[in-house]
């Protein structure tokens, strides 16, 4: 067993305790069991826990883009593509050049389309990753990997993993929230906490568009919405006494069951859960209240306009939780999946993300929340350089471009390279596992010690591989 991460991570237990679990004949892995009930000892799964090493970064803004936008369209510029432009390629189908213009931005001249103008204005903050590559080119699967480093296994998610190793600061708010996240491609994998205890999973939120002027938050509260549009937290089938009395009828029952197992992750997880929800009834409507924001504010987002409205809101939001301690946030925006009429629907997907995404960015800056907090944008994988009809690209998982900004990363720098058509990585490999070992690093945390005993094995995110990027780190 990994000694350093369990005198690390977990608390000492009685004599009495150790040889009861020994004693039950369970051989090697009876081990797991008590380092699961060690754990489980702490005052609470979601305290504050001190990082591995002085992290760069204290949390994690990811603005996933489903679908996987094409990288030689908007952050990977190819003269070679443009030269080569309808002539015959090596994978059958002609050369296709991107139809928008590349420049350069910022002191380091970073080649950006015009497809983003509004974030080209933080070219300086941001460091494109221009040679991610992943082993899926299939949506499902690479959405998987994307968020769990597994295609094949129920393995937990980057955030879990991140809420796993540090806690969260504010215990009346989920530690992990995830806003609109894909519903089909993986579902709440790419969320869920797996095999590591319940209260590390991500929190649901579905956040619409102005149309709709509905902010609920799902299977947490009913009640009238006001004129802000917030849900208000309200039960209108039990008082708040009768709630908490409820809810202490339950933790009663939970803990006699525990009493008896003596460890049971499930009925742990719940109790912590049931007691969260409690809490979230006072603090989630405060912190989803827009009407406290300047209109200069929501102006910068692009709230109450066309097309920004939607994806600005996800964005301010992503900010005020930020704000108030979570510790790992994440967004979603799709479909990016242009296997045709590219021209029209990924226009179109920039102009709902460029104005929020550059807004969230100033926003962080001026409130100097940027410095510790590492926002990430990108979606499973790209496309590929090369079309059948001229009109869309198909799946690309060999070469794609990524960004980082803030959190201790270096900005105004392209790491990477793909070939000079952009079909493939050829310098500074970045897989899904270095992604992740590089977020964890910057986090303050090793990927080779964060690590939790199941099934015989010392499971991690990365799994058995992973190389921190550190020519990007500050």
């Amino acid at each position: 067993m990994n000694r350093d991460f369990c005198t690390r991570r977990i608390p000492a237990v009685s004599r009495r305790d150790a040889l009861r679990t020994l004693s039950a004949g369970f051989g090697y892995l009876a081990f797991a069991g008590l380092a699961a009930a060690e754990q489980s000892a702490t005052r609470s799964s979601l305290a504050v826990r001190q990082p591995h090493f002085e992290p760069l970064a204290k949390r994690v803004i990811f603005l996933c883009m489903r679908g996987g936008p094409s990288h030689v369209d908007t952050f990977d510029y190819k003269p070679r593509l443009v030269h080569d432009h309808g002539r015959p390629s090596s994978y059958g189908s002609p050369w296709c050049r991107s139809p928008w213009k590349f420049k350069q931005h910022g002191d380091a001249g970073l080649w950006i389309s015009e497809l983003f103008p509004r974030l080209a204005e933080h070219a300086d903050s941001l460091c494109l990753l221009r040679s991610m590559h992943c082993d899926q080119p299939a949506h499902a699967q690479a959405m998987l990997q994307l968020h769990t480093g597994h295609a094949q296994f129920v393995r937990p998610s980057l955030g879990a993993w991140s809420l796993y190793g540090l806690g969260t600061e504010n215990q009346n708010l989920p530690g992990f929230i995830s806003i609109n996240p894909p519903s089909s491609t993986g579902g709440a994998q790419n969320y869920g906490s797996a095999f590591l205890p319940a209260a590390y999973q991500g929190t649901k939120f579905t956040v619409q568009d102005s149309s709709q002027r509905n902010r609920r938050i799902d299977r947490m509260r009913r009640g009238e919405v006001n004129p802000n549009g917030i849900a208000n937290a309200v039960n209108n089938r039990l008082s708040r006494g009768e709630q908490q009395r409820q809810l202490e009828l339950i933790a009663a029952l939970d803990r006699e069951k525990l009493s008896r197992d003596i460890h049971n992750p499930i009925v742990e997880g719940a109790i912590e859960n049931f007691e969260l929800a409690f809490r979230m009834q006072d603090a989630v409507p405060q912190v989803m209240n827009l009407s406290d924001e300047t209109a200069e504010t929501l102006a910068l987002y692009g709230i109450d306009e066309d097309p920004t409205d939607g994806f600005g809101r996800q964005c301010l939001l992503a900010r005020r939780l930020a704000e108030a301690g979570v510790r790992f946030i994440e967004l979603g925006h799709g479909s990016w999946d242009q296997h045709s009429n590219i021209q029209t629907a990924l226009a179109s997907n920039c102009a709902e993300t460029d104005k929020p995404i550059a807004g969230l960015l100033a926003d962080l800056k001026r409130r100097d929340l940027l410095k510790d907090t590492l926002v990430v944008w990108g979606g499973e994988f790209g496309r590929t350089p090369y079309s059948d009809s001229g009109t869309g690209r198909d799946h690309n998982h060999k070469g794609f471009t990524m960004w980082m900004a803030g959190g201790g990363v270096k900005g105004g720098v392209s790491y990477g390279a793909t070939d000079e058509h952009g079909y493939e990585a050829v310098t500074d490999h970045m897989h899904i596992h270095d992604w992740h070992a590089t977020i964890l690093h910057l986090l303050g945390l090793d990927h080779e010690r964060l690590t939790f005993l199941h099934a015989g094995r010392e499971m991690r995110l990365t799994d058995v591989a992973g190389t921190v990027a550190k020519a990007i780190i500050q």
